[in-house]
């Protein structure tokens, strides 16, 4: 595992669903600072490279079909790719505002990307912005919010050292990785069902080195995707892994295929069964019953059950109901995984709700209360 004991961080660790949480709150903040003409306060992600700060921010922005600006300040090699170049007319010298200035009001996100692996110069240069909204050749228009991501310093990162004056000019939060919520925005967003499953049986893997991030695991699992039968083309799976990933967590991939653990049954494939006991119960039941029962694996499909029902908002009809409440109560899943998936449950929408409502799901849970 990474070491990070010697890193500086900023701000309460916490989940992506906590920081979008924070985000909205201080946007909403710096809404009503504008409407009486008070000073708006920018927002610092902190976090390790690959863990999701950059996708978090504009993904919050697009939901919200907020206006959109991004920069990375390492790319500047001078002031004016900050300030604008200069321009004369009708005899007087002015700043053209660089491209990257947005133009028209928002509501609108500038995202200031890893902002500590500036150059000094640079940084200092955006003091002014983060106090102001503005520099002295422009000014961000109405509605747009400053959010900025900056890897930790100490370690072994190349950034530079933030002195309080700037730190002071923001607020800030520092992102940790949560297996669950990753698994969720996974589901939401089409990755390779098999790494998924990858990920939820094996959480240490996730930052377990410089190059296993949840950013390179991505990249590794859509680059296995059109890779039907991952077993038969074994030598090309390791090739991508190893072109991706740490050589341990590589290697727990290989393992992976190898012991058929990619197999496990979609929520698709629970869900829509027409003969739950013998397509699903039966194969899961074998998959699972090692010398030790193969909690680990039940785990990971109840996680991926509940999150595939959350995010595509499923109304069960009747026989996919039973589907899922055959699920809930086959024998071998251990009761702690049926009240994680029942707490789940009954945080989604109304539909998904009614499941744990009926009678025998009701009555088997007060009784392992």
């Amino acid at each position: 595992m990474k070491e990070t004991l010697s890193y500086i961080f900023y701000g309460t660790e916490a989940f992506a669903s906590e920081i979008e949480l924070f985000l909205s709150h201080i946007i909403k903040s710096n809404e009503e600072a504008e409407r009486i003409a008070t000073k708006k306060t920018p927002i610092c992600i902190w976090g390790i490279h690959g863990i999701g700060k950059t996708e978090l921010v504009e993904a919050f922005a697009k939901e919200r079909n907020y206006k959109w600006s991004y920069i990375a300040p390492a790319q500047f090699e001078e002031m004016g790719d900050l300030l604008g170049m200069p321009q004369i007319k009708e005899g007087q010298t002015y700043f053209a505002p660089p491209e990257w200035v947005p133009q028209e009001d928002g509501p609108g996100i500038l995202l200031i990307d890893d902002v500590n692996r500036a150059d000094d110069r640079i940084l200092r240069g955006i003091m002014q912005l983060l106090q102001n909204h503005e520099l002295a050749s422009w000014k961000l228009p109405k509605g747009w919010h400053i959010v900025l991501t900056a890897n930790p310093d100490g370690g072994d990162y190349s950034v530079t050292p933030m002195d309080d004056a700037m730190i002071t000019r923001m607020m800030h939060i520092t992102m940790q990785f949560d297996v669950k919520e990753w698994a969720k925005w996974a589901e939401k967003n089409k990755i390779d069902p098999r790494g998924i499953n990858f990920v939820l049986t094996y959480p240490e893997m996730v930052n377990s080195g410089e190059r296993s991030t949840p950013r390179s695991l991505v990249q590794f699992f859509q680059a296995i995707h059109q890779i039907e039968d991952l077993e038969k083309e074994l030598g090309l799976v390791q090739l991508l892994a190893d072109a991706c990933l740490d050589k341990e967590t590589a290697t727990s991939f290989i393992a992976f295929v190898k012991d058929k653990l990619g197999e496990l049954p979609s929520p698709e494939d629970i869900i829509n069964t027409h003969n739950f006991e013998g397509e699903i119960q039966q194969p899961l039941w074998e998959m699972v019953n090692r010398a030790t029962l193969r909690v680990d694996l039940l785990a990971t499909l109840s996680t991926r059950l509940v999150n595939y029902l959350i995010v595509n908002d499923l109304q069960p009809d009747t026989q996919q109901f039973q589907n899922i409440k055959s699920f809930i109560l086959l024998e071998f899943i251990p009761n702690d995984l049926r009240m994680g998936m029942a707490l789940d449950l009954m945080n989604g929408s109304d539909a998904l709700k009614s499941i744990m409502s009926d009678p025998e799901l009701s009555l088997l849970l007060l009784e392992n209360m």
